[in-house]
């Protein structure tokens, strides 16, 4: 299937094996898996550097044994809490359930907290192992093309700068809002949800308390969740007719601060952030040679972290047959 792409004589070419769009979690495990199994490997990424702020705060037993596979997991621990509880609370402060596995079947903790910008460092630091692995910032993916035994990738740089990229196969690692998906017309079918929540990530936690807190209060839920580094997340259920630009003012932040910290004013905060949750499923995982994985494929809603470690899986069990089939 061909795919339209500017008419502009690149500058510069790549040759590689396995192309990978987007340098998140899921690219950057495809890389290490792949580089470490000896494929060449080119991963483009739109942005400038990793993402620096939270998103992802668990990490399970099977991610870890991802981790480990690469050979990773040493430098990955010291970013997680293990035997992360999830705790819900009536809203006078009663613990009326209590998630607590306590069961290693893949040897680590089925339940970790984690600090997602270094683990993404420490996978990113991972690849520059592997001199067969590159990885490409400030490359925005325009448009790609497809031939029997070949995929074609037309990149911008940030100077404006055209680029071409020929690889055997493409693994869109490119988000939610994947362009490759787009591009090929895949359906992306599912559900969002009608209620939003906005997120708080604080520094230097003044509570202190361990585990993930769910207050089930009909007037306003919330989540209270310990991170590793001193780091707490706050998830508040955005109420109608607010919005976040609302929010985010610091008379309304200091609001819904107040209700779960002591001082609200002297608390250091690393971002607030509205999110909107949503199920969706791509229709078709490959065209091709064009294959989907991670949240390109399938975004869920953020409760138990399950987005992240799908994502995971996908890059584990996608590399070890593409490796196969190279």
């Amino acid at each position: 299937m061909a795919i339209q792409h500017p008419d502009i004589q690149p500058a510069v070419n790549h040759s590689v094996q396995v192309a990978i769009a987007g340098a998140g979690p899921v690219g950057l495990m495809m890389a290490n898996y792949l580089g470490q199994m000896g494929i060449d490997v080119l991963v483009v990424e739109k942005l400038d550097k990793l993402i620096d702020y939270p998103r992802a705060i668990g990490i399970d037993d099977e991610a870890l044994r991802t981790m480990q596979s690469v050979g990773l997991v040493d430098d990955v621990l010291p970013h997680t809490t293990p035997w992360h509880a999830m705790r819900f609370l009536t809203p006078k402060g009663r613990c009326f359930a209590d998630i607590q596995p306590m069961t290693d079947e893949f040897g680590w903790p089925r339940r970790n907290a984690f600090i997602q910008p270094q683990v993404d460092a420490v996978m990113l630091e991972g690849v520059s192992r592997f001199p067969n692995v590159r990885c490409l910032f400030s490359r925005e993916l325009e448009a790609f093309s497809q031939q029997d035994d070949e995929v074609t990738l037309h990149l911008k740089t940030a100077e404006g700068q055209r680029e071409i990229v020929k690889a055997q196969w493409l693994v869109a690692c490119d988000g939610g809002a994947s362009f490759v998906r787009r591009t090929l017309n895949v359906p992306f079918e599912g559900k969002t949800a009608p209620n939003q929540w906005i997120v708080v990530d604080i520094a230097n936690d003044p509570l202190s308390t361990p585990h993930i807190y769910l207050c089930c209060d009909p007037v306003r839920p919330y989540v209270s969740a310990a991170l590793p580094h001193a780091v707490r997340r706050f998830e508040f259920m955005v109420m109608p007719g607010e919005t976040e630009e609302q929010l985010r003012e610091p008379q309304n932040m200091r609001k819904l601060l107040s209700k779960v910290l002591p001082n609200p004013d002297n608390v250091e905060l690393i971002r607030q952030r509205v999110y909107t949750h949503n199920a969706r499923l791509a229709q078709r995982f490959r065209i091709d040679r064009v294959l989907l994985a991670g949240d390109a494929a399938h975004i869920m809603p953020v409760w138990q972290g399950q987005g992240y470690n799908s994502g995971m899986r996908d890059a584990f069990n996608l590399a070890w047959k593409l490796a196969l089939v190279i």
